[in-house]
This record gives C-alpha cells, sequence and structure tokens, in this order.
C-alpha cells in the first residue's frame, strides 16, 4: 500500500465534522469518531509504553507489531462495513478483517509466553510499580475503554467480530506485560481492602 500525505493542515474539520475512508462526512462527536479517536489514544499509550522496554528487543518488536495491529483496526472502523452474508460468521455479523484471527492468535501466545514465568496471582494488582508497569496499566485501560467504544458502535453499524477479540486480547496482554515489567510479580503492588480506612 502507497501512502502520501501531503498536507497536515486541511482545515476540513473546522465546522465539527470530519471525513471516513469511503468520503462520509460526520460529527467529530459521533459513536465511530469516538471509537476510532480511543484507539488512536491506545496506540499512543503503547508508544509511551515503548520508552521503557530496550530498543529493538523481542518486547519492544511485539510491542511495535501491536501497534500496527491498532492501526489496522483504525482503518477497518474507518471505512463503514456493509454486511455480506457470504462471510457471516458464527455470531451473526461478517467478519471482514482479515488477519483477524492470526492477529488474535499471537497476541494469545505473546501473553502465555510472558505469562509461563510469573508469580501466580494472589490478589488484585494495582496499576502501579515501575515505570514501566505502570505505562503498561494506563495502556491496558485505554485499549479497553477503546473496546467499549466499539462495542457501542456495533450497536449501529456492523464490526468485524476478531476487531473485538482483538482489544480483547491485547488488554489482557498488556495487563500479563505490567506484571512482567514488575519483575513477573514478585514486585507487583497489591490491592489492601480497606486500607484507606485503617488509621
Amino acid at each position: 500500500m502507497n501512502i502520501r500525505i501531503d498536507r497536515i493542515i486541511t482545515r476540513g474539520g473546522d465546522s465539527g465534522q470530519t471525513a471516513l475512508g469511503d468520503g462520509t462526512r460526520v460529527d467529530k462527536s459521533c459513536p465511530r469518531i469516538e471509537a476510532l479517536g480511543t484507539v488512536d489514544e491506545a496506540n499512543a499509550t503503547i508508544g509511551v509504553l515503548r520508552l521503557h522496554v530496550p530498543p529493538a528487543s523481542p518486547l519492544d518488536a511485539t510491542l511495535a507489531r501491536l501497534q500496527s495491529l491498532l492501526f489496522d483496526i483504525g482503518g477497518m472502523l474507518c471505512v463503514p462495513e456493509t454486511e455480506s452474508p457470504e462471510t457471516e460468521s458464527s455470531a451473526g455479523t461478517s467478519d471482514n478483517f482479515r488477519g483477524g484471527d492470526a492477529a488474535v492468535a499471537f497476541i494469545e501466545q505473546a501473553t502465555e509466553q510472558l505469562r509461563a514465568g510469573q508469580e501466580p496471582l494472589r490478589s488484585f494488582v494495582l496499576p502501579a510499580g515501575t515505570p514501566g508497569a505502570a505505562h503498561a496499566h494506563l495502556a491496558r485501560t485505554v485499549v479497553r475503554r477503546a473496546e467499549r467504544r466499539v462495542a457501542a458502535l456495533r450497536h449501529d453499524a456492523p464490526i468485524s467480530p476478531s476487531v473485538l477479540r482483538c482489544l480483547n486480547r491485547l488488554s489482557d496482554y498488556l495487563f500479563v506485560l505490567g506484571r512482567h515489567l514488575n519483575d513477573d510479580g514478585r514486585a507487583d503492588i497489591l490491592w489492601v481492602p480497606g486500607s484507606a480506612s485503617q488509621g
């Protein structure tokens, strides 16, 4: 795919509307743009997270691949889908996300590779610890919000089921990555119930 961007300032959005990939103009506050913007925000938080892993390491390569996946998802959300009966999935919605199932499998494998060396969970984990772990948890929460926005959009428009599966698995991966960056769970900060009320 050849991509060329000649202009940054277009003034096309000055009226509070923007163009989708098929040329349709919509309000910037519409559910599709909310979903797109939150996926973009999730991507940016992963970019910050990459500052806390060694450059060109396997972790950095995985995160780069996940950022590209989020761009793929953004590209899909940017062009409204039309349902296709011949490609209908078991969920009853067409899945036009080519490579979506492979992406889900990749995220699951990456998650299990990290989880295999971790301390068992014995309590809820607070989003804290090392800077890397804290940013992994921040990215996780933004991905969860992106998942909610896409799920809400699904009520108004067809969305490929594997998009939601990718976002769901990605938040799981980021949770496990957060534990990995906390010495594989040994430096996790655990929830202490009722601690705020203790004198």
